[in-house]
């Protein structure tokens, strides 16, 4: 049977479902997110797949129904409910030499480009509550409003205390817009690798529900640690997880090198450091773990979503 690729770098929900890459499966997730409430906060280390959950949400959100059969949501899930989404992520910007408002303001008009809505020049707050405004006028659904590395305008200057509380302070002000039109927003997932919600940033969002440390959303990011087993999966076309992968998938050994973190008592992994654990760069081998008795690392055969 043939094997599917290992999505090394991907962060793009379309490109590992239609590219034949594998997937684990964390569209439950998702799913029970948007029935349960409103806005949410989750904090992360690095490389824990935060990114490519924000994209899975922003396809779900517009509707793209084709890229979701086979895994849990899809039977679930009312397709023609479809809402614009507004996804403002900071990767990739210099913040030590350019203006934070400048990044903000152009980032506010490529979103504005890709929806097709016409934007006025502003400042960035007051440009966002006219995007969502004008998303919902013009569709007739409320907003979905996603933010990636949120933090990390802070984080790139934490050296230059001066610097980093006019970032927060501008912050505070763009994030507070999304309380302010909670009539026209449906949804709103906040992701970084630090956790301010409890302090000044959020004070003018202070509805977000925080589950980084919620047990029942541990596994959300990363891959979960099973003691004395391997993750089930499913067979292509099939609603439940029946059996067991007939090869071994991604599990990290104590001295892998592989990060693991216990968030609510479940233990997981980073999906880039496990499949660069089974497989280092530029090699076509596969590897043992250094854990006795762990066995070869090998990709699962059946090719199924992961739950």
């Amino acid at each position: 049977m043939t094997r599917l690729r290992l999505p090394i770098g991907i962060q793009t929900f379309r490109e590992i479902r239609e590219g034949g890459f594998y997937y684990v499966d964390k569209t439950g997730f998702a799913k029970r997110l948007v029935e349960e409430g409103k806005h949410y906060f989750l904090s992360r280390p690095r490389r824990f797949g935060k990114s490519l959950f924000l994209d899975t949400l922003k396809e779900l959100f517009e509707g793209n129904e084709p890229l979701f059969r086979g895994l849990e949501i899809h039977a679930d899930r009312d397709w023609s409910e479809r809402h614009p989404v507004v996804r403002l992520s900071w990767g990739g910007a210099d913040f030590r030499s350019t203006p934070l408002a400048d990044i903000a303001e152009a980032r506010l008009e490529e979103i504005e480009g890709d929806l097709d809505v016409t934007g006025r020049p502003g400042p960035a707050p007051v440009r966002l509550r006219r995007l969502i405004r004008a998303l919902h006028r013009k569709t007739g659904r409320r907003a979905v409003v996603l933010v990636d590395e949120y933090d990390k305008p802070i984080l790139d200057v934490l050296g230059e205390p001066e610097t980093a509380r006019r970032h927060r302070d501008y912050l505070r002000g763009l994030y507070g817009v999304v309380k302010d039109a909670d009539a026209y927003v449906r949804f709103s997932f906040f992701t970084g690798v630090s956790r301010f919600t409890r302090v000044s940033l959020f004070s003018e969002l202070n509805n977000l529900t925080d589950i980084t440390l919620a047990p029942s959303y541990s596994s959300l990011p990363g891959e979960r640690h099973r003691a004395g087993g391997w993750p089930a999966c499913s067979k292509p076309g099939t609603s439940t997880a029946s059996r067991r992968c007939s090869g071994r998938f991604s599990r990290a050994s104590p001295s892998s090198g592989t990060r693991r973190t216990p968030w609510g008592g479940t233990r997981a992994t980073t999906p880039a450091s496990s499949i660069r654990t089974a497989r280092p760069p530029g090699s076509k081998r596969w590897r043992k773990t250094a854990a006795a008795g762990a066995g070869w690392i090998s990709p699962c055969t059946c090719g199924t979503p992961r739950t």
